[in-house]
């Protein structure tokens, strides 16, 4: 059997899980791997908080219940109950595209530290998110992960501040530097930057970014195109460096009027390389060149960002991979220090993407 170190790494994860514990022999036995491959991915699940390490093998951490301060805060109660299982709340818009494998991040690091997660998909609905959230902590959730989809940036506090018991955003930022709320993130402009590095290094310097840009991680991505841009020396002109496809659907004015913008300005070599979010929109570009007999790369390099579907194109598309379930584990981690110690000092954390490269800007 030949595994990725992700998928070992699920089912080490499992294994503990399952039986307390599990022996690195008996682990290599069963997944097909060498010893040290496994002491290597035991010591990984180790550094995340996910396992113990222990000689010979791993074990299952202690129940967060069982060591948590009589201090820490219990929601709808002023003294937390000896002995009683944590519950963290999570609120997400979707659970399809981007989400699963964050879900599975914050659901495996739970499960390790013996704390019960409850789900709600809001489907981007902010008024849904606000009485899930409410819901969830009336339902005795001593902690929430929260992926809002609407933000005040000139609120001076935000809804979520007020519900009573600790807050980590998922994949969120608040607006404001000075509000306290910790976060788990990717570095989308430090993703943005290396994804225009990556196409100055095959030669490319009339690049364009494309994107939906009703996502909230869109703000985060130009911030890192135009830095990349800027450290290389290069200048697209604003008309063609820049496109939205909005919220509309192809098929429709809003979103084909911009796209065939763009397409215009490939055919005319004004543009010989581009970063698009989500995936989702480099497949439907990929369709759109063909028709106007624009090939990729030697037309256009394309650098997709997300990485949910892109290598699965039939033109295998480069692109930006957040480490979703490393945000996911990172947020449970957070949460749970948070409710151990409330009086230690706020943090945020930032986890970078990777660049995956393949045929599409692989010159």
């Amino acid at each position: 059997m030949n595994m990725y170190a992700d998928e070992r790494h699920k089912a080490i994860l499992r294994q503990v899980q399952r039986h307390g514990s599990a022996r690195v022999r008996e682990l290599a036995a069963e997944l097909g791997a060498s010893t040290a491959t496994i002491r290597k991915d035991v010591e990984v699940l180790a550094q995340r908080g996910l396992v113990v390490r222990v000689h010979g093998g791993a074990l299952l951490p202690e129940d967060w219940s069982e060591t948590r301060p009589s201090s820490a805060p219990v929601a709808g109660s002023d003294t937390p109950s000896p002995g009683r299982r944590l519950t963290f709340g999570m609120v997400v818009p979707s659970a399809t595209y981007y989400y699963p494998e964050l879900i599975k991040g914050v659901q495996e690091a739970a499960a390790a530290r013996g704390v019960r997660l409850a789900l709600r998909v809001s489907e981007y609905a902010a008024e849904q998110e606000r009485e899930q959230a409410r819901q969830l902590v009336e339902g005795g959730a001593d902690g929430l992960l929260l992926a809002p989809t609407d933000t005040d940036p000139g609120a001076l506090r935000q809804w979520y501040e007020d519900l009573g018991v600790p807050v980590v955003l998922v994949e969120r930022r608040q607006a404001r530097e000075s509000a306290s709320v910790e976060h788990v993130v990717t570095d989308h402009v430090f993703g943005a930057r290396r994804a225009v590095e990556h196409l100055v290094e095959v030669g490319r310097r009339r690049i364009a970014l494309l994107v939906r840009g009703h996502s909230p991680t869109v703000p985060w991505l130009k911030e890192g195109y135009a830095t990349g841009m800027r450290e290389a020396g290069l200048h697209v002109p604003d008309d063609v460096s820049f496109i939205d496809l909005g919220r509309e659907w192809h098929g429709n004015p809003g979103y084909d009027r911009p796209m065939e913008t763009f397409l215009d300005a490939v055919a005319d070599k004004r543009v010989n390389a581009v970063i698009v979010h989500p995936d989702t929109e480099a497949l439907v570009l990929l369709q759109r060149l063909r028709a106007r007999s624009l090939s990729v790369p030697s037309d256009l390099a394309i650098v997709s960002y997300d990485d949910e579907i892109a290598g699965i194109a039939d033109t295998p598309l480069s692109a930006v991979a957040p480490a979703k379930y490393d945000v996911g584990v990172s947020a449970v981690e957070l949460l749970g220090l948070r409710l151990a110690e409330p009086s230690r000092a706020r943090r945020r954390t930032f986890i970078l993407p990777e660049l995956h490269v393949r045929f599409s800007s692989d010159l």
